[in-house]
């Protein structure tokens, strides 16, 4: 059974979600919303209280401000906030692409709250050695949004990312690195049809949140000096994905090694039970 709440936080309403018993486990992704990831969480309930919430601007979770442009320190805050409202101290933390970059920031501001965090291919652009050319790169995304629209901005988005778009074709990722800044949530675009939501979603993370998540510098000094663990999750399948270039160069950063789950930047899509497994693997290894 799935508990639904709202809590008010500063310049928004919050919606969230959890479901099971056990450990407490929070996934999170940005502009990726609470029911992107019901199967993964379904998969986890068993022995885990899984919470789960739209991140602020994103479908339930409305703004003060429909304008306000989103960070990821202000989005690590509202985690910390619903800690609080659930009354916990600590939880484990599975953060995917925009959502981990909102993990990081989570570990950097509240060191304490979070005992094990799994960035899953955080699109960090500004650690790579073509920072300068990725953020052109974003630019030109959110740029074709404001002439083009939607359509044509996630498909400049995907191709950025690595993904094949139509035709096959896709970004090439080498030395000079496609993907840009715009490789945050690529796999968090509408599919198919686009609902109502998915297009305000879709404005929303175009307008108001990407060119914040792209540019986020990681705190590595306060990364390696908090008490939490901080590990790099990495799909089998991502290599030709710009988040395998930030995730591995993030890991470096860290003086770790990669955790490797199924599938590519949105593998607990394609496969919420092998997904399930691997994180369950990871958080008590």
């Amino acid at each position: 059974m799935t508990a639904t709440h709202t809590l008010r936080v500063p310049g928004a309403q919050l919606h969230y979600e959890v479901r099971g018993a056990g450990p407490l486990l929070l996934i999170m992704g940005s502009p990726m919303e609470a029911e992107a990831f019901a199967s993964l969480a379904d998969a986890l309930a068993s022995d885990h209280t899984v919470v789960t919430h739209d991140p602020r601007g994103i479908s339930g979770s409305t703004l003060d401000d429909p304008d306000e442009d989103t960070l990821p320190d202000r989005r690590a805050d509202d985690v910390a906030a619903i800690l609080d409202a659930l009354g916990a101290d600590t939880a484990d933390v599975f953060g995917s692409s925009g959502g981990a970059v909102t993990g990081l920031a989570l570990v950097a501001r509240h060191p304490d709250r979070v005992r094990t965090l799994v960035a899953h291919e955080p699109p960090i652009m500004e650690i790579l050695p073509d920072a300068a050319e990725q953020r052109a790169k974003t630019e030109a995304i959110i740029e074709t949004f404001h002439k083009e629209g939607q359509g044509a901005a996630w498909m400049k988005f995907m191709a950025v990312a690595g993904f094949a778009t139509e035709g096959g074709e896709s970004a090439e990722i080498g030395e000079g690195g496609e993907g840009g800044e715009g490789g945050e949530g690529a796999a968090d675009g509408p599919f198919g049809e686009p609902t109502e939501q998915d297009l305000a979603n879709g404005a929303r993370f175009f307008g108001h949140d990407l060119r914040g998540t792209a540019r986020y510098v990681p705190d590595i000094a306060a990364l390696t000096a908090a008490p939490t663990r901080v590990l790099v999750g990495i799909g089998a399948d991502s290599q030709g994905l710009i988040t395998y270039r930030t995730s591995t160069v993030l890991a470096e950063l860290l003086g770790t090694r990669p955790v490797e789950f199924p599938g590519d930047h949105a593998g607990f899509l394609g496969d919420p039970k092998g997904f399930a497994d691997a994180l369950r693997n990871t958080l008590t290894s």
